[in-house]
């Protein structure tokens, strides 16, 4: 069963993520087509990039990296809900992403992102990020916007037609993760 990473990338209090988070999974809980776990960054508390080596190197010296490693490492693809910070995903986000490479290679990713323009440019950010650690970023984004699918900015009320967007993203980050399954497998055994 393809295993799909869902990456709450907000660690704020009071952040509107959790909603979201709630959402997207109790949406991925009505399928049956792969296995989605929630992977909150308030669970990885990971300070600031703290390698000696580069990631690409893959020699991780901490046991925070290597616990972190080992849990991306587990998943076929990955949905990201990252809210937008000034034009731009999260810090912890970011910093998520950056502490690994090979981990992310061959995967499929979309972007599930909020803020006042649906988080449009923090899922641009990731789509550029993504394809520097050789993910395959799909065409899809559900973009949740404060001003529609938040009353009074604060209370999540997705519009009925964000569900429909979220299936077709679920649809492509799946088949896009089993077609590059193959070459996941000739990473492993290189």
């Amino acid at each position: 069963m393809t295993r799909i990473g869902v990456i709450l990338g907000s660690t704020r209090p009071g952040r509107r993520g959790e909603t979201v988070a709630r959402w997207v999974m109790d949406e991925a809980g009505r399928r049956g087509d792969a296995d989605f776990e929630l992977v909150d960054l308030v669970d990885y508390p990971l300070p600031h990039l703290d390698e000696p080596l580069p990631p690409s190197t893959g020699k991780y010296q901490n046991a925070h990296t290597r616990e972190w490693a080992a849990t991306i490492g587990r998943f076929d693809g990955f949905v990201f809900i990252t809210p937008e910070y000034n034009h731009s995903t999260s810090g912890v986000l970011k910093n998520a992403i950056d502490y690994l490479y090979a981990e992310w290679n061959n995967k499929a990713m979309g972007v599930v992102s909020y803020g006042a323009v649906g988080g449009a440019r923090a899922a641009e950010h990731l789509r550029l990020v993504a394809g520097e650690l050789s993910m395959a970023d799909v065409r899809t984004n559900v973009a949740l916007s404060l001003f529609t699918d938040f009353e009074n900015f604060t209370e999540f009320r997705p519009g009925p037609h964000q569900a429909q967007v979220l299936a077709t993203l679920f649809d492509e980050v799946i088949s896009w993760s089993q077609a590059l399954a193959p070459l996941r497998l000739v990473s492993q055994t290189s």
